[in-house]
């Protein structure tokens, strides 16, 4: 049985597009920007702050620990120092679903939150954060599910929780294509049924003013919606641009060549493959006991593997149904970020710029690096960047397009740098902070370079590995370290960015944290 899904592309757009209202006369009469925000917390205009970097935690507690708990504490030592929290997304596993905003989140990040001492009491659609936690949409928070699983999985979900019996975090709703992220983080004008309510709405919200317009005002502790579910900001001279790669991931079509059918046939082969690898792990998965410790182990094992599997089959899916078709691409999205960079390179007080998304172009992880999805989201950013280097001439002098860029999807903490590609994405600092909650995973076994080959041309080496901090060892001598990443932009033009990886791991029955090696760039 298929149990997840990811809409289209052309879905994503709509139904995001309907809830924030998208160009709504109201909207263009006000001359409001709905892709940019100012964080309105007081401390804007200095040139020194901190932020941290999480992705992929939403995950349910483990039978004996909570991964994402863990981190989320050893975060709030870092609290206020900190101004806010960037998430690279998977904000909700498996489908996003409204029903495990509770556990997943708010309990979690409970102190970040207004009313936070009581988290039973929040809204999933009414949150207010104290200290901002800013995301950008993950797979999995716009996943659905099939309509005769739901009712499966619905109905039998109080039965499997009661018996402690392997729940996959999928009951009677999926994302409802986004839906649930969308309550829970953006502006969600679609909910004003008449002119005056929104209006009223946009007179009290929208008094942030930019180089492009009204804004959305995001108040700590008072108003916390995002505007869209890609937008921009500027903090102590920093552009920070948030992008929705669900958007932008879709494969190009297999050639209409002999070598295109043999990657069909071989495609083919590996989904048939991995669908018997699933039914013999959920075999496995029945002969378990959940209330066994060393069972229990062994059931989260396997879990994570099978949310692997579906990635995969999903990823497979992608290359087979565009046979021959045109992939859908996100372009007002990507021109949107194309024209904010060259605009942010042309603003004098601007002194850095920061990209985050979801799927990481440039990965080592095992599962990720040679998905299709990896390359696609690659190709389409070195499309953006490529024209924004164009139109700058030399007025970069040198630096890189963008200073820092930051994802999740690879259930890792990575650090990479791009060579010279010979595009505008050449010499790039990368960072993938995906390991802060969901079952960490290997690095790739291939080596620390990532290489690239165009149709006709050589092989060439696109990115290496610097740091690498993922799934690691066997048996009794596993690791499973979680994640995240403190950053400290200092004064000066262009800014220096301390790098602070934290890890938390389980070592001889007890859970610590401990910082590893300082990057400076």
């Amino acid at each position: 049985m298929k149990l997840i899904f990811d809409p289209e592309i052309a879905v994503k757009i709509h139904k995001m597009n309907e809830r924030v209202r998208w160009q709504h006369p109201s909207i263009m009469a006000r001359g409001i920007d709905q892709t940019s925000m100012v964080l309105d917390d007081g401390k804007d205009g200095e040139p020194e702050f901190s932020f941290m970097v999480i992705g992929d935690t939403g995950t349910q507690p483990h039978k004996h620990y909570h991964p994402q708990r863990q981190v989320a504490e050893a975060m709030l030592k870092h609290q206020q120092e900190c101004s806010f929290v960037l998430h690279t997304g998977d904000v909700i596993y498996v489908v996003g679903s409204q029903e495990y905003y509770p556990q997943n989140f708010i309990q979690p990040y409970r102190e970040f939150l207004r009313g936070g001492e009581n988290p039973q009491r929040i809204a999933y659609d009414n949150m207010v954060f104290n200290k901002p936690i800013l995301p950008v949409p993950g797979n999995h928070d716009y996943y659905d599910v099939p309509l005769m699983y739901r009712l499966f999985a619905g109905t039998t979900l109080p039965i499997r929780t009661l018996l402690r019996y392997k729940d996959f975090e999928i009951g009677w709703h999926g994302s409802y294509q986004g839906d649930a992220y969308a309550k829970a983080f953006l502006d969600y004008l679609q909910k004003f049924r008449s002119p005056e309510q929104l209006e009223f709405h946009l007179d009290e919200y929208y008094t942030a003013k930019t180089d492009a317009g009204r804004c959305l005002r995001y108040e700590p502790g008072k108003f916390t919606r995002l505007p869209n579910r890609y937008y921009t900001f500027r903090y102590g001279g920093i552009d920070f641009f948030a992008l929705d790669s669900n958007t932008f991931n879709e494969p190009s079509p297999l050639p209409d060549t002999k070598e295109g059918e043999a990657q069909r046939r071989e495609l083919q082969q590996r989904r048939h493959e991995i669908e018997r690898e699933e039914l013999q792990i959920l075999d496995a998965c029945n002969q378990l006991n959940a209330d066994n410790p060393e069972d229990a182990e062994q059931l989260d094992a396997l879990r994570a593997k099978l949310y692997q599997i579906d990635e995969v089959k999903i990823d497979i899916e992608k290359q087979l149904n565009w046979w021959h078709k045109q992939p859908d691409v996100d372009l007002e999205q990507l021109e949107w970020l194309k024209q904010r960079l060259i605009e942010s390179w042309h603003t004098e007080e601007v002194r850095g710029r920061i990209i985050y998304f979801h799927h990481p172009p440039y990965v080592t992880e095992a599962s990720k690096w040679y998905q299709s999805q990896t390359l696609a989201v690659r190709h389409r950013l070195r499309w953006v960047l490529d024209g924004v280097a164009a139109n700058l001439g030399n007025i970069a002098q040198n630096r890189p397009i963008v200073d820092l860029i930051f994802n999740g999807h690879a259930h890792c903490m990575e650090y990479l740098r791009t060579t010279d590609t010979g595009h505008g994405d050449s010499h790039l600092n990368c960072i993938i902070s995906g390991g802060s909650g969901r079952r960490p995973r290997r690095q790739k076994k291939e080596g620390k370079e990532l290489l690239e080959q165009f149709p006709g041309e050589s092989i060439s080496k696109v990115a290496e590995s610097i740091l690498f901090v993922g799934r690691n060892g066997h048996g009794e001598y596993k690791q499973l370290p979680y994640s995240f990443v403190r950053i400290d932009v200092k004064d000066g033009n262009p800014p220096q960015f301390i790098v602070r990886p934290f890890v938390v791991e389980c070592l001889q029955g007890k859970w610590c944290d401990r910082q590893l090696e300082t990057i400076v760039l």
